[in-house]
């Protein structure tokens, strides 16, 4: 396990730094000069200004130099000064952080409880009119465009019946304090956290129903009926156990994957996140910002999949004997 893990987590290492190279490159080929962005907000035009502008965020230099000098300070948790905030890129990621983890953590854990939950009972009463359901609402959630099931919560929930707040993390000038603090968090979380779920939640309920029908018509299945075993014992002790491999892999594959996705949730929900902090300073060409979210948000999908790849080991026997 210890050789494993070593490996394994060089394996990250490389991916990392390809991460981060290919994604410094890109947003350097981008069009645009962050110099002359800062220059018109300040309302100047002048040359030499802008020329400073460029030596001070060091944009003078060759991009591989820039490149090569941005890895060092990246090994050494330095992600470098935004331009247009002038604060440290770290605690600015850092900062935020924690709501687009609560976010996506959220939406992850109601995505996979009630997603198996449906491809469970759907798996359960296939061929009936529950199964039809499920399968019809799977097919809709996973096949609509998010923004759009989002502006439709939006309008509904907020616009028309005033349940749920359309957007940010607290209730601006209530006030509140402790546990009322607390319980109006979750109530502004609900909506974001749904309309992301909804999509993922969609694709566990199909995997579920799919794995635990192949496994419901397996010999050692069959052999537990004919042996006068309880169903409700057969379908969560054989059937659901052997059918959670594939939804483990999913699992971790979409967690990671929540969180890279999170700008499209912070910006139509205002979420005050790392997604909206890369959204806006994608606009502002705030490169250092840009990319500093890009490598946190892959460092996440990253260490999930890591853990995945160790999980697996647990959960299945085969892949020690492997």
């Amino acid at each position: 396990m210890a050789q494993t893990l070593i490996i394994e987590t060089l394996k990250r290492v490389l991916v990392l730094v390809l991460v981060i190279a290919g994604t410094f490159l890109l947003i350097r080929s981008a069009p645009g000069d962050p110099a002359e962005f800062i220059a018109g907000e300040a309302a100047s035009g002048d040359p030499a200004f802008i020329e400073q502008l460029r030596i001070q965020m060091g944009l003078d230099k060759p991009v591989i130099v820039q490149l090569a000098l941005y890895l060092k300070n990246v090994a050494m948790f330095d992600f470098g000064m935004s331009y247009r905030e002038g604060h440290p890129v770290l605690d600015m990621i850092l900062e935020r952080l924690p709501n687009t983890l609560i976010l996506a953590g959220a939406a992850f854990v109601m995505a996979l409880v009630l997603g198996t939950l449906a491809g469970f009972t759907a798996a359960v009463f296939r061929g009936t009119w529950i199964d039809r359901v499920i399968s019809l609402g799977s097919v809709l959630f996973f096949s609509s465009p998010y923004y759009w099931v989002a502006l439709l919560a939006i309008i509904l929930f907020s616009a028309k019946l005033n349940w749920l707040p359309a957007g940010g993390t607290q209730t601006i000038g209530a006030g509140y304090e402790g546990f009322r603090a607390t319980l109006d968090f979750i109530h502004h979380l609900i909506m974001p956290a749904t309309a992301s779920a909804l999509f993922t939640m969609a694709i566990y309920a199909r995997l579920v129903r799919a794995s635990m029908t192949d496994v419901a018509n397996t010999l050692f299945v069959k052999a537990a009926h004919a042996k006068g075993m309880l169903p409700r014992r057969i379908w969560f002790r054989h059937v659901l156990r052997t059918s959670l491999l594939p939804i483990t892999t999913m699992a971790g594959v979409q967690a990671g994957q929540l969180v890279a996705g999170t700008i499209l949730t912070e910006t139509v929900f205002a979420w005050p996140g790392i997604g909206r902090l890369m959204y806006d300073s994608l606009i502002a060409r705030d490169y250092n910002v840009v990319v500093g979210v890009f490598i946190m948000t892959s460092l996440i999908v990253i260490l999930a999949n890591l853990v995945v790849d160790l999980l697996y080991r647990f959960v299945d026997p085969r892949t020690r004997a492997a």
